[in-house]
């Protein structure tokens, strides 16, 4: 980590939401989801912000060597969101103790703010981290 990832960063990220990233394409085994309302979903909202974190502090990291994981989210779903808008997550950087990171979130869709929340991400040795993965992987 570079000493200059410090509370206060701030990140803006635009996706046009596609078909592909809305409830029925969520688990497309899941016949439950298959016939649900084809909006951007839950899911795919919480990896956008998880994305929108990431893209605002690996300038601060020594990519791809140090990643990010996360650890913890709890934001809101407060609107729906049909394919072919484009939604906008604004992240905050608000807490940096050691290695865990904590971000305050928003989506909007140019229509409705879709989501708010805060999301935590733990900094990681990617080496040490899949060795770690490969281990259980093998004791499994």
């Amino acid at each position: 980590m570079k000493d200059t990832l410090q509370p206060g960063i701030k990140y803006e990220h635009k996706f046009m939401v596609p078909p592909s990233k809305t409830v029925p394409s969520l688990y497309p085994e899941s016949a439950e989801f298959v016939v649900m309302p084809e909006v951007f979903a839950t899911g795919f909202l919480v990896g956008f912000l998880e994305w929108s974190c990431i893209k605002a502090i690996n300038p601060y990291l020594d990519w791809p060597n140090e990643q990010t994981v996360g650890t913890h989210i709890d934001v809101s779903h407060d609107a729906a969101t049909p394919p072919g808008l484009e939604v906008t997550a604004t992240v905050e950087l608000i807490e940096v103790e050691g290695r865990k990171l904590v971000f305050t979130v928003e989506a909007h869709d140019g229509i409705d703010l879709i989501s708010k929340g805060r999301h935590e991400r733990f900094v990681i040795n990617k080496e040490k981290f899949d060795a770690k993965v490969n281990e259980k992987k093998n004791s499994a």
